[in-house]
């Protein structure tokens, strides 16, 4: 594969994906499998240098298929590890503790040295960034001995992490050490990149104990070495330890040029916990420098991100220490099962053997046969109870990881639940806080507007100069159009709120079963008689394609109606805008369609009308987005549908569309919500 060593030896990281798909398509083509893994497995590990995650975790994935097909274990260690480490840079935890402890039985069983010491490093890292210190040191030792001298990435990742460890646990005198190590191997390999790592953790640690003239070496050769590589990843560490450096010196405005650059870095490269050391330092920078309001600005944000890492931190703990009891439980029940079946197996052997004696010596010893005959059968019997056990503890098993499952669907339910209603909390009451002062302006408009009028009668009445006059006829109709425009801009704002409540709003009400083909039509007569409402030369065609012996759904009536009432209504628009475009020869048709799909519905509202751009098609569901004119859309009627099918039902909402010609939305609502159908 002389392409792959192409890519490895390629100095950018595009120009290498473009080399190793080459590749990947010239295995494919010659049915080569084992080329095609390792390219596949070289894609995913360049896409995640990449930071583009999703296209890393694809191509790991496509290995693994294969990998699978082949029975090929040393194979499946180095899928497993390449997930681990997509998980660990994502701060995906449990997912990545997983797929190491899945890696390293296959990489220790297979001798695949290379494979276990670099897992041994990333469940290293794992632990020590859940503070299991206890777990993380010993799985970092075993990675660091192994490594050393055979992969000297594996080795300086290893001794960075135990650096960070006894960091946490305040040995300076370790944590110096092993960042000098890391530092030292990094020179020896004239690995740029990790040497500039080493030289931050060093600053970081000598200004953690109070050196801070170290720690203005160290952070000033790693800024250096950052900005002339254009390491935008690494800059923004070393700029904000000098910033801390300028802060405890009084010097405000090199502290905050340094903290406003490593903010702008870290929201670029989406690092949760540079954007909070940042804001914590920029607070502090201001109210030094008295100016509270951005202080406090910051300090917000600070605040926001804190407890965003530590709900993070928390979950992440949870998840890890229940992965790994329910992991222990199962080996545990493994091994009881292994060790029966081998009991088992044991006495069908000696029962052979004593039944094969009793044959011998039946003709001379009758009473002895009898006596043994009696003691098979006793055996025998006890044999059966023996393999009815193990049916039971078989069928606790398989009850147990039912119950794991349902455990785990139940957790994401409620965890979901808790955003929404948080999120929805918090909208209603930004919407209640807006609606007061909105009031006033519509009514004072509203009342201006009344009274320019009778402003306008009163100067009619009153002797005013004929120059006079003009001017203030005209500024008389400008002050009334300014407050007609107030007021009809507030009437929008207004709209605008009430559709926030109601997409904040929960359904309310208790489930019962509705018949979907009376409550789709219901929705669209509806939404046609507000449609001809606003515009009374509007009509439209009403095809009917409802499944016979349809069946009912169980849900929350005015929920679904709503639903199908917004989607209805960007119906009726899309359509009686292209009629506006094509006139008379121009006839609109919505076909509303249902069909059974056993334990769920379909219903599909297609029209042919404007149809959607491909450019917008993936914001149409994005609260506040709409391609209306002012004053005719909120941009919340698609997204308040979107989100009573998906995360109020359980179901789905998607669409199909072509510009010009039609756009067709096809919900799947389940028969019984998600939650009507787990079982605790």
């Amino acid at each position: 594969m002389q392409a792959l060593a192409l890519a490895l030896a390629a100095p950018d990281l595009p120009q290498s994906l473009v080399i190793t798909r080459q590749a990947l398509t010239l295995a494919q083509q010659l049915g080569d499998v084992k080329g095609q893994t390792r390219a596949l497995l070289l894609l995913s590990t360049l896409a995640r240098r990449q930071t583009n995650y999703e296209q890393a975790r694809h191509y790991a994935q496509q290995a693994q298929r294969l990998f699978v097909r082949q029975a090929n274990r040393r194979g499946l260690s180095q899928v497993y590890l390449e997930l681990s480490l997509i998980d660990l840079i994502q701060g995906n935890f449990a997912q990545a503790i997983n797929a190491g402890l899945r890696g390293l039985p296959l990489a220790e069983q297979t001798g695949a040295v290379m494979t276990q010491t670099r897992l041994q490093a990333t469940l290293g890292s794992l632990y020590a960034r859940l503070g299991d210190h206890n777990a993380a040191i010993p799985m970092l030792k075993a990675a660091l001995r192994n490594g050393e001298g055979k992969d000297p990435q594996v080795t300086i990742s290893a001794a960075t992490e135990l650096g960070t460890v006894y960091q946490e646990q305040k040995n300076w005198r370790l944590a110096l050490r092993y960042f000098q190590q890391a530092l030292q191997i990094a020179r020896e390999q004239q690995d740029q990149q990790s040497e500039t790592v080493a030289l931050v953790n060093l600053a970081d640690a000598y200004w953690s104990q109070g050196n801070y003239a170290q720690a203005r070496v160290y952070s000033g050769q790693a800024r250096a070495r950052a900005h002339a590589a254009q390491d935008t990843y690494i800059l923004p560490n070393a700029e904000l330890i000098l910033a801390k450096l300028y802060l405890h010196t009084h010097q405000l405005d090199s502290a905050l040029t340094l903290a406003r650059h490593a903010l702008q870095l870290s929201q670029q490269a989406r690092s949760q916990t540079n954007l909070q050391d940042a804001n914590k330092l920029l607070a502090q920078a201001y109210a030094q420098r008295g100016n509270f309001t951005e202080a406090y600005r910051h300090q917000r944000l600070y605040m926001a991100y804190s407890d965003t890492l530590k709900g993070e931190e928390t979950q992440r703990k949870t998840s890890a220490l229940r992965y790994g009891y329910e992991l222990d439980k199962k080996q545990a029940q493994i091994a009881l099962l292994t060790k029966t079946r081998q009991l088992q197996a044991q006495q069908s052997i000696r029962q052979r053997q004593q039944l094969y004696a009793l044959l011998a010596g039946l003709g001379s010893v009758v009473l002895v046969a009898g006596l043994l005959w009696r003691n098979v059968v006793l055996k025998q019997r006890a044999n059966q109870r023996l393999n009815a056990k193990n049916d039971q503890i078989a069928q606790q098993r398989d009850n147990l990881n039912r119950t794991l499952t349902q455990l785990k669907a139940t957790q994401n339910q409620l965890i979901q639940r808790e955003k929404m209603a948080s999120l929805g909390e918090l909208t209603a009451g930004v919407a209640h806080e807006i609606q007061n002062p909105l009031n006033f302006i519509n009514n004072f408009a509203e009342v201006s507007v009344e009274l320019a009028a009778e402003l306008a009668t009163e100067l009619a009445q009153e002797n005013i100069s004929s120059k006079g006059q003009p001017l203030i006829t005209e500024l008389l109709q400008d002050l009334t159009q300014n407050q007609q425009k107030i007021h009809q801009h507030g009437q929008r704002a207004d709209g605008i709120v009430k559709n926030m409540l109601a997409h904040s709003r929960s359904g309310a009400g208790q489930h019962q079963l509705l018949d979907v083909n009376a409550l789709a039509q219901e929705a669209w007569r509806l939404a046609y008689q507000g449609a001809r409402t606003k515009n009374s030369h509007f009509k439209a065609k009403l095809a009917l394609h409802l499944a016979p012996n349809l069946g009912s759904v169980s849900g929350i009536a005015s929920d679904i109606t709503q639903a199908l009432l917004n989607l209805f209504a960007n119906a009726c628009y899309a359509t009686a805008e292209k009629q506006k475009q094509l006139g008379a020869a121009y006839q609109p048709e919505i076909v509303l369609t249902t069909r059974d799909l056993g334990t769920q519905v379909e219903i599909q509202i297609r029209d042919n009308g404007i149809g959607v751009a491909p450019a917008i098609g993936e914001k149409i569901f994005q609260p506040f987005f709409t391609t209306k004119p002012p004053g005719e859309g909120t941009g919340l009627g698609l997204s308040l549908s979107y989100d009573i099918i998906t995360k109020g039902y359980g179901g789905s909402l998607t669409f199909i569309s072509e510009e010009g010609e039609f756009t067709a939305f096809t919900c799947v609502v389940p028969r019984q919500p998600a939650e009507d159908q787990t079982e605790i």
